[in-house]
């Protein structure tokens, strides 16, 4: 373990010695939990950015062409032919 110092608020400060205290954990357990806890969210989406993806999620699905796979096919072997007769040329 590292000693280190933090300087924090009287708010902060109460609420750590409640938590440690309801938890019976020393105050340095909850300082790192918590680390460890908003250190795993940071990078999270939040509901605000999720529902803006999920909205346009919503939007361009539907306008996914609906093709079968025989189709796809078809239209990657025309790609690859127009690819070798261009470099062909």
């Amino acid at each position: 373990m590292v000693k280190v110092t933090f300087t924090l608020d009287e708010e902060t400060v109460e609420r750590l010695g409640r938590t440690a205290e309801r938890l019976g954990k020393p105050k340095s357990y909850v300082v790192r939990e918590a680390v460890w806890d908003f250190s795993d969210r940071v990078g999270n989406l939040s509901s605000e950015e999720r529902r803006r993806m999920l909205e346009i999620f919503d939007r361009l699905v539907p306008a996914i062409p609906v093709r079968s796979a025989a189709g796809v096919r078809k239209e990657l072997a025309e790609v690859r032919a127009s690819r070798r007769r261009a470099d062909r040329r």
